[in-house]
């Protein structure tokens, strides 16, 4: 694993990591299944699964039935999630706190995410504390996604900073690999979406913190 030197740039993962946006995502679930008037699914169950997106989501509810029906499940998803996308979506504690510490010290920031630029361009304007994130890439910015590196890579050559003084943030599995493929240090935002059956310590992660205020601790201890 890497040293903790201190970043000239974070990226992030947006969703479990900078926004709690699982609330909307599993109301956006619930709506598929009471139109078709199944059983919804409590926040115990969607929350875990957040970071997997509508896949991820529609697997859970749907089993086998999601492959057979893969583009007509997604395509009722995210017009439920576009409707209210924001409308219990909010910043994880300190995540405020932490983007001014970074601003304060001249470290730039980017978020790379596998959300489809449609949903990330809504999403984003809701909460003016990410206004000043210039470089957002989303999961259809490539023609390749997390945890792909391509997408890290094309962040850190956007904000003009060579990828191994770049950090990577993420909650998931994926966003470790994309950032060991990208060559940059790995941060496990373990307070985010981690199922009980997810292995974690097996992701090869840098470094871990279990709140957003600690990550600037571990470049100053």
């Amino acid at each position: 694993m890497k040293s903790a030197t201190a970043p000239t740039a974070v990226l992030f993962d947006l969703d479990g990591t900078l926004l709690d946006t699982a609330p909307d995502l599993g109301a956006a679930l619930n709506t598929v299944l009471q139109a078709e008037r199944r059983p919804l699914v409590t926040a115990a169950e969607y929350t875990p699964l957040a970071s997997h997106g509508s896949a991820g989501l529609l697997r859970y509810a749907y089993g086998d039935e999601f492959e057979r029906r893969r583009d007509e499940l997604r395509d009722a998803f995210l017009t439920a999630y576009a409707r209210n996308i924001a409308a219990n979506t909010q910043l994880f504690e300190g995540v405020t706190q932490l983007l001014l510490q970074l601003q304060a010290q001249d470290i730039a920031v980017a978020i790379v995410t596998n959300k489809p630029h449609a949903l990330t361009a809504q999403l984003v304007p809701h909460y003016p504390e990410l206004a000043a994130i210039k470089v957002i890439i989303s999961g259809d910015t490539l023609a390749v996604a997390k945890p792909d590196p391509a997408p890290l890579l094309h962040a850190a050559q956007l904000l003009g900073v060579p990828k191994h003084q770049c950090w990577y943030v993420g909650d998931a599995q994926r966003d470790m690999e994309a950032g060991r493929r990208a060559d940059m240090f790995t941060v496990l935002a373990r307070y985010g979406y981690i199922s009980a059956h997810d292995e974690p310590q097996n992701w090869g992660a840098d470094a871990h913190i279990d709140h957003p205020a600690e990550l600037t601790n571990l470049w100053l201890r």
